[in-house]
């Protein structure tokens, strides 16, 4: 059974010291093919966020991305992204040539992933690694495949027959492999055996570069926050695999799909799209799937962030076909069972509640049954926007057992919200930080510190935040497509001055990295 609160607190993330994060994706990452990976950059962030007294590293989920580029919508729950693959390592192992990489046009800017040209440019030089590698007769790699086939299997062929239909989605593909029948499944399987190992080797080689960062990370006394959503996308292995777990009829069409109700950031609400849980399937398979899940994510993770963490006690179910969200409702959902026998089965698990939005009564005691720290995010104390309960996001209200934020990888950037705020609100903000001299241009520092001196023992800030950067590096904005997951830092950015400055606020408000 779940352990008592208070014997809860003692164990969760948070433990006993206070600590200090930055919230910067993969991609963002410097490197000179395009987009950020697990390449030489990745380990000097690494040793870059130790020089700055930092503790936790926060990524965006690694799951390969489909249409809208966004980490949200992966074609698995399980899989990494090919894109993060080090290029350079592949050369280094002789699998590819430098001068093949040199000649990919990988877009003009630094600052920004050009998601279509890494798509046409990434695959071609993978294949060619695969194809010199002899990947079949590496010990290694067969027992990844064979430790992984429970899920690795049908992504990959999922993937080469995607491929073959022209990277449609599967609830458009020919009938006979859309259902799964037993001879189609055979047929394609013996038709793209190559393609389907190409797939398997680029899961391997995920695995085993990401496997190599983490370790280096934690080796230097960071630790890593994933993310996952809590829904898979509709285009994805995992409901082509198995659309028993999701609410779909007989021809495994969506019969209702996941999004937000209308709020005061979008008059319409948010509509996701992805299919929604059959929860009494679930429930009823002791949520064997959530169990196989997570358990896998704690291989990659060290704490595990559970987007939109509210959904577990109640969903917003949108009838399939529906232009917008308004038309939806509340559904319950699992509720506190499911964490019990997550815990049963795996013990205590550190993750973070993303328990953001419209927060009821019966969300908040889900979250305090369950132990997780919650999120506290600082913009949303200010901004009449914010359908939540401002009162709940002043930093003096914040309980130890939380984890702060300026803002997420959803929000605009603290410069460019306080442009974005009204008069009346930048007032109150002055107000409540007893500050009506600092100059708007550095107000940002102000914010900073703020969430950093809070009594929350965990703070996360974005690094844009701590660069002072605009709206124009946002990273996402909701319920918009073609804009979003493109900042990228440049190498000449990560200065020894920043660096000092965030060493400075970890070291003042008792946060710092002490590890050896």
């Amino acid at each position: 059974m779940f352990k008592k609160h208070a014997e809860q607190y003692k164990e969760t993330i948070i433990m006993n010291e206070r600590a200090a994060g930055i919230l910067m994706p993969i991609t963002s990452l410097p490197s000179e093919y395009g987009i950020g990976c697990f390449s030489q950059s990745a380990y000097d962030f690494v040793d870059w966020l130790k020089a700055a007294g930092q503790s936790y590293w926060q990524i965006l989920p690694l799951g390969p991305t489909s249409y809208g580029d966004s980490p949200y919508q992966s074609f698995s729950t399980f899989a990494g992204n090919p894109y993060f693959i080090s290029l350079k390592a592949l050369v280094e192992e002789g699998v590819l040539d430098k001068a093949d990489c040199d000649k990919v046009n990988w877009g003009k800017r630094a600052d920004s992933v050009d998601y279509e040209k890494i798509y046409k440019g990434r695959y071609k030089l993978l294949r060619k690694a695969y194809e010199n590698s002899n990947i079949s007769e590496n010990p290694d790699y067969q027992r990844f495949v064979a430790e992984n086939s429970w899920w690795l299997s049908d992504y990959a062929l999922f993937m080469a027959v995607k491929d073959q239909f022209g990277g449609v989605e599967w609830t458009k593909w020919a009938e006979d492999i859309r259902l799964r029948w037993a001879n189609a499944m055979d047929y394609y399987r013996r038709e793209l055996y190559f393609d389907i190992e190409f797939q398997q080797y680029m899961q391997f080689k995920f695995y085993e570069q990401w496997m190599k960062l983490k370790k280096y990370a934690n080796e230097k006394g960071i630790q890593i926050i994933g993310d996952i959503p809590i829904y898979v996308a509709m285009d994805s292995a995992d409901t082509w695999a198995h659309p028993e777990l999701f609410q779909l009829d007989e021809e495994n069409v969506p019969v209702a799909v996941a999004g937000c109700p209308p709020d005061g950031f979008s008059a319409t609400g948010q509509l996701w799209g992805n299919p929604l849980y059959r929860w009494d399937y679930h429930r009823n398979t002791g949520y064997q799937w959530w169990l196989s899940r997570l358990s896998y994510v704690f291989r990659l993770y060290d704490v595990v962030r559970i987007d939109h963490f509210r959904g577990f006690d109640e969903y917003f179910s949108i009838p399939y076909g529906a232009e917008n969200a308004i038309g939806g409702h509340w559904e319950k959902g699992p509720g506190i069972d499911l964490f019990r026998k997550v815990e049963q089965a795996l013990g205590w698990k550190q993750v973070i509640a993303e328990d953001l939005g419209y927060v009821t009564d019966s969300v908040r005691q889900l979250v305090h049954d369950s132990g997780f720290p919650g999120m506290k995010v600082l913009e949303f104390a200010f901004d009449s926007r914010d359908s939540g309960c401002a009162n709940d996001y002043l930093p003096h209200n914040y309980p130890e057992n939380s984890v702060a934020y300026t803002g997420t990888h959803d929000n605009e950037t603290i410069v460019g919200w306080w442009k974005s705020i009204t008069a009346k609100e930048r007032k109150l903000a002055r107000d409540y930080l007893c500050d009506n001299c600092t100059p708007d241009k550095d107000l940002y520092k102000c914010f900073i510190s703020l969430v950093m001196r809070s009594s929350a023992k965990l703070c996360v800030i974005p690094m844009q935040d701590y660069m002072g950067l605009d709206n124009s590096c946002r990273m996402n904005q909701p319920s918009t497509v073609g804009k979003n997951w493109k900042w990228r830092i440049r190498r000449r950015e990560l200065t020894m001055k920043l660096q000092k400055e965030i060493h400075g606020m970890a070291l003042r408000y008792g946060r710092m990295n002490w590890s050896e």
